[in-house]
C-alpha cells in the first residue's frame, strides 16, 4: 500500500456505511488517485462523457446545467466540511459514469480543489471483484436516488420562497460559503429576486 495515504478521506466515508477488511482497503488504494484543479477549472463539460468520479477533499465547486433558454441553474454545491452531505462530496454526473452518455451537467471549481479521482474502469473493477465496495456503492446509489428525488421535487412544485425558506433550515451554511449569486442560481432565480425575498421575509418577521 502507497505510503501517502491521501485516500483515507474516501475509506471515512466508505467506513460510515460498511466495514472494510484489509484487502478491500488495498484494493481501493491501489485504484483511486490525487489530483488538485485550479480556480475557475471546467473539470466537466456538458456534452462530455463523464469517465470520472471525485471525492473532493478539499475547496468549493458547483454542477450545473444550461436551460434552453441559455440560463445556468446551479444543481448542487460541492465541498466537505462538517456541515455536507454525501450530495455535496461528490463530483460527478452520475448518469454520464454509469452509462458513458453525453454529460447533461458542467462541474467548475469555486476555488482551487484537491480530490480523489476515481476513474470509471476502475470502478467497475472494484464492484466486480470486491463485494464489500459493491455493497457500498449499492448504499450510495441509495443515498443519490433519494437526493436527487428531493431536489426535483422541491424544484418542480414548490415556490421561489419556499424553496429559499427550506434552505435556511436545512443548508444555511450554503450562505456562508457561497456568493449571492450562486445561492440564486442554486435556487433557480436571478439575485434580484432573492433580493425581494429576503426584503419581503424581513418585513415580515
Amino acid at each position: 500500500m502507497t505510503e501517502n495515504k491521501f485516500y483515507l478521506p474516501l475509506l471515512d466515508q466508505i467506513k460510515k456505511d460498511v466495514k472494510l477488511d484489509d484487502e478491500t482497503i488495498n484494493a481501493i488504494a491501489e485504484n483511486c488517485k490525487e489530483v488538485s484543479f485550479p480556480k475557475d477549472h471546467l473539470l466537466l463539460r456538458e456534452g462530455d462523457d463523464c469517465k470520472y468520479a471525485y471525492l473532493i477533499v478539499s475547496g468549493e465547486a458547483r454542477s450545473f446545467y444550461t436551460e434552453f433558454t441559455g440560463k445556468t441553474t446551479t444543481w448542487l454545491f460541492h465541498f466537505n466540511n462538517s456541515s455536507g452531505h454525501i450530495k455535496n462530496h461528490w463530483l460527478i454526473d452520475y448518469k454520464s459514469f454509469l452509462t458513458g452518455d453525453p454529460s447533461t451537467f458542467n462541474i467548475e471549481t469555486l476555488s482551487e480543489v484537491k480530490a480523489i479521482q476515481l476513474c470509471r474502469s476502475n470502478v467497475i473493477s472494484l464492484i466486480e471483484k470486491q463485494p464489500l465496495y459493491e455493497h457500498w456503492t449499492r448504499i450510495l446509489n441509495e443515498k443519490v436516488f433519494i437526493v436527487t428525488y428531493n431536489r426535483v421535487f422541491a424544484m418542480l412544485t414548490m415556490s421561489a420562497t419556499d424553496r429559499y425558506k427550506k434552505l435556511l433550515a436545512e443548508e444555511p451554511h450554503l450562505l456562508q460559503l457561497f456568493s449571492n449569486y450562486y445561492i440564486a442560481s442554486y435556487l433557480g432565480i436571478t439575485p434580484q429576486s432573492l433580493s425581494r425575498i429576503r426584503g419581503r421575509m424581513a418585513k415580515e418577521r
